[in-house]
């Protein structure tokens, strides 16, 4: 019966002396978007003005500011006959309370407060979508020129 420190180095005689360097520079690499993540999230001053836009289907349905001292309500959608999604907005955040889809996706997301957080309920086709209230305009022209393939 072999040792485990035999067993080791007939694994290491496989390795050549630049395949250590290239694992090495491999791991660091992989962990450049997570450090280009978080500068991108230091450097970028916390907006103020911040939207909740509801969509079903594809379309706008509501739209709520999110302020810290706003308010605390509830509201029921009916996206299909069948299908509900209770969304709750407090203050500065939003979530999707309860629903009665299978997976309670929605459900699990929680609270979202930041720009670009989207909270999706697929089976009933609701999505809840934090924006900037600077670049509403932009943002409409640049959807106004997307192209998807179909």
């Amino acid at each position: 019966m072999k040792t485990k420190k035999t067993k080791v180095k007939q694994i290491l005689a496989y390795f050549k002396p630049f395949d250590y360097l290239f694992i090495t520079l491999a791991i660091i690499i992989s962990f450049v978007p997570a450090i280009w993540t978080i500068y991108q999230k230091m450097t970028t001053p916390p907006s103020s003005g911040l939207v909740a836009v509801v969509k079903i289907h594809g379309k706008v349905v509501d739209t709520y500011p999110l302020e810290e001292s706003g308010p605390h309500f509830e509201k029921t959608y009916h996206p299909d006959k069948g299908q509900y999604n209770i969304v709750e907005v407090d203050g500065d955040s939003i979530r999707v309370r309860e629903d009665n889809s299978p997976d309670q996706i929605a459900v699990k997301t929680g609270w979202i407060n930041q720009e670009g957080q989207l909270s999706i309920c697929l089976p009933h086709d609701l999505i809840i979508e934090i924006q900037s209230t600077k670049d509403s305009s932009n943002q409409e022209k640049q959807e106004d020129e997307l192209i998807l393939p179909l």
